[in-house]
């Protein structure tokens, strides 16, 4: 009995104590820090209307359907609840877990080809942009890569009555490019993009 009185009082001591360093402590320091020194990225970049109600984020795509908007790439997210597709679900984000060898995977990404085809005629030859076809490991990505931008331009001016070199125009003024110059592709992000040509007048 002694023994055991020996050891559970340290023991009850260092759990409180890692509780609350670990638990209060730490956590409110850095959420601290990051409203003081990151504050717009710490609340979730959301991007505000004229009259500030909140119309997106720059880090969760959309699902934009319309021929005059930049589509992103598609999304595997369903509904927690139902369990039905939800493009961009951002209270489940999720891949479909398929790999380039799953059947049923690669007639998906060929329905998508398809689609994509049907939908760009205007497009140029060739293969089209693969992130046009496949869903990110979130399901929530909101950059596109150059190319799949480029290659929605003609649909683009055509629905909108611009010229594609106006279009084009928007794509380079929003290019980021490589993390620390070094990691990953050039890209855009695609709510950017949209309203910047809402933005044209």
């Amino acid at each position: 009995m002694r023994a055991i009185k020996k050891h559970l009082r340290p023991a009850i001591v260092l759990t409180l104590l890692l509780t609350f360093v670990t638990g209060l402590l730490y956590p409110g320091l850095v959420t601290g820090l990051a409203q003081l020194i990151f504050p717009w990225q710490a609340n979730g970049s959301l991007v505000r209307a004229s009259n500030g109600q909140v119309i997106g984020s720059e880090l969760i795509g959309q699902y934009w359907t319309s021929p005059k908007y930049f589509h992103g790439r598609p999304s595997a997210t369903v509904n927690p609840a139902t369990g039905t597709p939800e493009p961009y679900a951002a209270n489940n984000s999720s891949a479909s877990n398929a790999g380039p060898t799953n059947a049923a995977y690669i007639q998906t990404v060929q329905q998508r080809v398809a689609e994509l085809k049907k939908e760009n005629p205007g497009a140029p030859a060739g293969p089209v942009p693969v992130d046009l076809v496949t869903a990110s490991g979130s399901g929530l990505d909101p950059d596109i890569s150059l190319a799949a931008a480029y290659y929605q331009v003609p649909r683009i001016a055509k629905a909108r009555g611009l010229s594609q070199a106006q279009v084009n125009a928007i794509i380079n003024s929003h290019i980021q490019g490589r993390f620390l110059g070094i990691f990953g592709e050039p890209s855009v992000n695609v709510f950017d993009l949209n309203l910047a040509l809402d933005a044209l007048k």
